[in-house]
Order: structure tokens, then sequence, then C-alpha cells
């Protein structure tokens, strides 16, 4: 239910802005609403992997959670990842986490997205963007 609300949104919101809905826009709107991967930004510099994975293991299966570093220095670059079992127990974790303090800092948590570009389906149509 959920998830009909957001994406019910989203359409609005799309059609408010500019009189229509852009496909693209909203099938990864889409896959990011059925993933089960968060964004946590603004994570304080002591937060390691450990402590990422107890803060939101309350809200499900944790499969995975990971504080990445800086490559040379080896300190948080402030954000991480969380993976979950379920999309359940991720968007559960967005609702409840979001704006919370963990470590002395107020987090932000957002749906994880794929930050390649996706290929157009039809490698034939030139750049056009009426297409």
């Amino acid at each position: 239910m959920a998830f009909c609300n957001k994406f019910g949104s989203l359409v609005r919101q799309s059609i408010s802005q500019n009189g229509q809905v852009p496909m693209a826009s909203m099938l990864n709107s889409i896959r990011c609403m059925s993933s089960s991967k968060l964004f946590i930004g603004g994570l304080s510099w002591s937060t390691d992997d450990q402590t990422l994975k107890d803060a939101f293991s309350g809200y499900g299966e944790v499969t995975d959670a990971r504080v990445i570093t800086d490559r040379d220095t080896g300190r948080s670059r402030g954000f991480g990842f969380v993976n979950y079992e379920s999309t359940e127990s991720a968007s559960a974790a967005l609702s409840a986490m979001d704006g919370q303090e963990l470590g002395g800092r107020n987090i932000r948590v957002s749906y994880a997205t794929d930050r390649r570009q996706p290929q157009p389906y039809n490698s034939n149509y030139g750049g056009n963007p009426d297409y």
C-alpha cells in the first residue's frame, strides 16, 4: 500500500510540474522504491560497518552494511549503504531512521540509486530527445 501511495504521489508531482509524466523518470522511481538497498548520508567519522548494521538491524534482516571509506586515508567519507533481505524492511528503516541521530549527527536515509546511467533501449535513436 505504501508503494501505491508513493507512486501516486510521484505521478501527481510530475504532472503538476510539467503537465506530463516522463516515463524514464517514473520507471527509475519505481525501481528505487522496490529496492532493498538504502543510502545513508551524514554519518559521523566514528561510525563503522558494525555500528551501522546495529543501528538498522531493528527493522529487518540486514544482509550487508558498509561505511564507505577514503582509499588513501581509510577515514569514513560520511556515507554508507545498508542492504536488507526484503524491500519491506528497507521501507520501514527508511521511514523510521531518516532524520534520526546516529553517532551525534542527524542522518539522511534514502533508497540507493545506481550511479550508472541506463542505456537506451534502442541504440538507433540517434540522440533525438523526442524519440
